[in-house]
């Protein structure tokens, strides 16, 4: 037993690590481009529908700031930062300027960063951190993940303003593929079939996972169908995009494949309208 859980907890820190480590390079690699951003690059279009590319900075700014809030909160004791510090934060960078954004992007997430690699292991192991909404507290590794899955998809939004053919990064899509659970709940819309119902096997490659998608009354990862009304067969870095909201067919490769008659793409795309 003592062996059993002692293995554990060293899963669970390698995982904290690789997490940390993970949304490090993303960071770094973001800001390398920020930084040779001009005026007109950050006026550009984002893959977000919604959002400049200067908007997808302040988004990704803000948040960091509420996640080190929360953090701190965590390690202090006093708990998740209240919904009018996180209403103020986000009035404050809506006014920014699109430099300012970017400035200000560059200084939130480095500081977020930098509080995550400073944990100590003990810490990384044993704090539980609550969160602004609903939900039970969890680990570093979990809240860590959540914000490499925002950064991640986030990232893409920029890149894909200057590359339409942008991909997430490979080493963050190892880490996320398996978090697919708790997103496709939070994100996934049965609405979005319109009153009818599918069960879909999914196959994703590289990494290659198998399993089903149920949408019913809600929209859930279920272990894989023997017999799915349709077959989903798509890259793990689409699947992923495809939950998020990122799965516009220009942005959507060749390897993508959905058989049988009961369900098509732009009906997926309809129940994951992203965010």
């Amino acid at each position: 037993m003592e062996n059993r859980i002692a293995g554990q907890e060293s899963m669970m820190a390698d995982r904290t690590d690789h997490t940390i480590k993970v949304l490090r390079s993303e960071l770094d690699e973001l800001v390398a481009l920020v930084r040779g951003f001009t005026a007109d690059d950050l006026a550009r279009q984002s893959g977000a529908a919604a959002w400049d590319v200067s908007q997808v900075l302040s988004h990704l700014g803000s948040g960091a700031e509420i996640s080190l809030a929360t953090l701190d909160g965590a390690l202090t004791g006093t708990g998740a930062p209240a919904g009018e510090f996180i209403q103020g934060v986000w009035a404050r960078w809506d006014a920014m300027s699109r430099a300012e954004r970017a400035e200000g992007f560059l200084a939130a997430n480095e500081a977020l960063v930098r509080r995550f690699e400073g944990l100590d292991p003990q810490t990384r192991r044993d704090v539980r951190i609550a969160l602004w909404f609903p939900t039970a507290p969890v680990d570093v590794a979990t809240f860590c993940g959540m914000r490499l899955s925002e950064f991640a998809h986030h990232t893409w939004d920029v890149k894909v303003a200057f590359d339409p053919a942008a991909t997430l990064d490979p080493e963050a899509i190892d880490l996320l593929i398996d978090r697919g659970a708790a997103m496709v709940g939070f994100l996934g819309r049965a609405a979005g079939l319109g009153g009818r119902q599918a069960t879909i096997a999914v196959h994703t490659t590289s990494p290659d996972r198998s399993f089903g998608l149920d949408i019913r009354e809600a929209v859930a990862i279920v272990d894989a169908p023997a017999a799915p009304d349709a077959i989903l067969t798509a890259p793990a870095e689409w699947w992923l995009r495809l939950v998020s909201g990122r799965h516009a067919p220009e942005h959507t490769p060749a390897a993508v494949e959905l058989t049988g008659s009961a369900i098509t793409l732009d009906d997926l795309r309809l129940v994951f309208p992203g965010f």
